[in-house]
């Protein structure tokens, strides 16, 4: 069982491995730092939009088409920002076969606390100890849904740059339960969670120097009242800080590829456009947005051959991206595009919800999961992260390398059909206990351990001093998916 309680014992210097012996050499003109391998865990309960629909008594569309979301993840009291870490985190090292040894760098990106001081990163330090190995830079990283983009780049930097790099892979963990009380923001929460194995001569290589950050102080969304999961939002200021935030980074991001590439960049370089995704809807609007920025740039280039000319003048501020019928132009024009060039990065986003730090990383686990390695070598992939408050970075991964083995070990649609759809009032109640149970101690939580996963960590106990104790669900009986799949495809 593992036990917020540890007792102190003597720490011993790890063993270090042949492997990281042999990669001791790498310094900073190591080539290919980037991704190496993905795992998403999400809970294994779900509430479909539409029965949310029916059940909050609104248009029929307006959550499935208004929003363009499919279904909701959610989850009971058994499970916390921590216990779903800890299952996402351990099946990456079991399933890419990495030895806890050769971890030098973990962070979590989260903004889901249950403590505001101490680390998440610190429970997952647990496993580490039959490796012996406490040498281990990173802590947490906070901001609204940009924290899992920071803890990357903390962790491309220490590669690249730090004197203290001895060749063994960084980790990242980053995701969120996405909570909403009652009322017009609750179909658009979620809940989900993405480790990353991060290191050098990875298939999803990380374009150097090719980053444009854009950030401000705004308040649409944030959370003062610090007993409560419970966010305050401003729906339609968070959408105009998204797009301006956007329209920001791509700018330098544009500055930054010509001095890199000695080339101009516009979206069409792109081959896959991917985006943090509170709902598809406003993944649609964005990549409409960006093909709008290309035309604020170059209006007499062939690809806005019929665009109105009562849309130039207008700028890139709420005059332009406040107008529908300009946005509605866009959006038409670059259909064909969005369809094969976004719409293969939506699947775990629209049918999970808003996962926070996770969500752009959920995107990008979809893609892989759609596409065949062969279909995506040497392909351009953009990523834009946005949190609230509010930060964002646009970056690019360059796939130099076989993709199958991330895809394969993921097995995004396996863990999909394995779900368990919920009622809309299952899906109120459990919010209801959630918010009833949120700052209790000495507690044992009360959900269902039969809908989790097998291999899920779960919130056992919360003592007296409000330290969460946290139990596995065996693997035996875990579900066989090959098998699953083979049985899908028969039906």
């Amino acid at each position: 069982m593992l036990s917020a309680i540890n007792h102190c014992r003597v720490l011993t210097a790890p063993v270090v491995t042949q492997q990281v012996r042999a990669m001791s050499t790498i310094r900073k003109n190591e080539r290919n730092i980037g991704i190496k391998g993905i795992e998403v865990y999400f809970p294994r309960t779900y509430v479909a939009q539409s029965d949310l629909e029916a059940y909050d008594g609104v248009s029929a569309g307006k959550y499935t088409k208004g929003l363009e979301q499919q279904a909701m993840a959610f989850t009971s009291d058994r499970e916390d920002i921590t216990s779903m870490a800890l299952t996402s985190f351990t099946n990456l090292m079991r399933n890419n076969d990495v030895d806890y040894k050769d971890v030098g760098f973990l962070s979590v990106g989260t903004e889901t606390l249950v403590d505001k001081s101490k680390s998440t990163k610190s429970v997952l330090m647990q496993q580490f100890s039959e490796s012996g190995n406490y040498d281990v830079q990173g802590v947490d990283s906070i901001n609204a849904c940009y924290g899992g983009t920071a803890a990357i780049m903390n962790a491309i930097n220490y590669i690249e740059t730090s004197d203290d790099y001895d060749g063994r892979d960084a980790v990242v963990v980053t995701g969120d339960i996405a909570v909403y009380e009652k009322g017009a923001a609750r179909p658009s929460g979620g809940a989900g969670i993405v480790s990353l194995l991060i290191g050098p001569n990875a298939p999803l290589a990380y374009d150097r120097g090719v980053t444009g950050t854009h950030m401000e102080h705004v308040h649409d969304f944030y959370k003062p009242v610090l007993n409560s999961e419970y966010a305050v939002v401003d729906g339609h200021l968070s959408i105009d800080c998204y797009l301006r935030a956007l329209a920001g980074a791509y700018n330098t991001y544009k500055q930054r590829y010509a001095r890199v590439h000695g080339d101009n960049f516009s979206l069409d370089k792109a081959d896959y456009s991917l985006f943090h995704c509170p709902f598809g809807k406003l993944v649609r609007t964005s990549y409409a947005w960006l093909a709008y920025l290309d035309y604020v740039e170059r209006p007499a280039d062939p690809r806005f051959s019929g665009v109105p000319d009562k849309f130039m003048g207008l700028g890139i501020g709420a005059e332009a991206y406040g107008n529908k019928e300009l946005l509605l132009t866009f959006r038409d024009l670059v259909k064909s595009d969005y369809e094969s060039k976004v719409v293969p990065s939506l699947l775990l986003n629209q049918q999970l919800g808003n996962s926070y730090t996770g969500s752009l990383y959920m995107s990008l686990a979809s893609l892989l999961s759609q596409k065949s390695s062969a279909e995506l070598q040497q392909k351009r992939i953009n990523m834009f992260s946005y949190g609230s408050g509010m930060a964002a970075t646009l970056f690019s991964l360059k796939v130099v390398g076989d993709t199958s083995k991330i895809a394969m070990n993921d097995r995004v649609h396996e863990k999909l059909a394995q779900r368990v759809q919920m009622s809309a009032q299952e899906f109120t109640d459990t919010l209801d206990l959630r918010e009833r149970t949120h700052n209790l101690n000495d507690y044992t939580p009360v959900g269902d351990i039969g809908m989790l996963f097998p291999g899920s960590y779960y919130n056992e106990y919360i003592d007296s001093k409000y330290r969460r104790q946290y139990k596995q669900v065996p693997l035996q009986g875990t579900v066989d998916y090959a098998e699953n799949e083979k049985i899908l495809s028969q039906a």
